[in-house]
């Protein structure tokens, strides 16, 4: 049906940069908001940012000032640009999407990616 596939993980020492892509693919009509999420160890699954399809973002505080996410429309991927890294930035990064479908009627599905390994060492 639809596929949301993340990429980007890794290893950086604390201060670097990564950057996240996602991409969508199958059954497509439209699609709504986009998001990231992380899970540290132990830890609840936690909102990282989100963007909307007209381009409004929001974030957590814990990343303002240090994260953008952004999305290009015509390839279904949204980005996530991942600076000032902190040792607590280390968790599995999972990607979000609200998905428009079309089966003889439109209907929204949500759905989430496998997630990407990042570790950011002291």
């Amino acid at each position: 049906q639809v596929q949301l596939v993340e990429s980007g993980g890794g290893l950086v020492q604390a201060g670097g940069s990564l950057r996240l892509s996602c991409t969508a693919s199958g059954r497509i009509f439209s699609i709504n908001a986009m998001g990231w999420y992380r899970q540290a160890p132990g830890k609840q699954r936690e909102l990282v940012a989100t963007i909307t399809n007209g381009g409004s973002t929001n974030y957590a505080d814990s990343v303002k000032g240090r994260f953008t996410i952004s999305r290009d429309n015509a390839k279904n991927t949204v980005y996530l640009q991942m600076n000032s890294l902190k040792p607590e930035d280390t968790a599995v990064y999972y990607c979000n999407a609200d998905i428009r479908q079309y089966n003889g009627y439109s209907y929204y599905m949500n759905y989430w990616g496998k997630g990407t390994l990042v570790t950011v060492s002291s």
